[in-house]
């Protein structure tokens, strides 16, 4: 996953959501696509931030 790619969100659970102190995606629509404005990598893992969209959310949560 990369900057400026386009990802579909999946959903999230719980688990997901507090690995890493992740931001909640409630606002985020499962199957709907956004535009990957940041990548945050991490030793464990990785955080997204999506264009237009504020927090940082797991890149499990989404699909390429």
């Amino acid at each position: 996953m990369g900057i400026g790619q386009w990802v579909k969100f999946t959903g999230c659970s719980i688990e997901q959501i507090r690995w890493g102190n992740n931001d909640d995606p409630c606002m985020l629509v499962i199957g709907q696509s956004y535009q990957i404005e940041k990548v945050h990598q991490h030793t464990w893992h990785t955080k997204l931030t999506l264009r237009g969209i504020d927090g940082k959310f797991n890149s499990v949560c989404f699909e390429e």
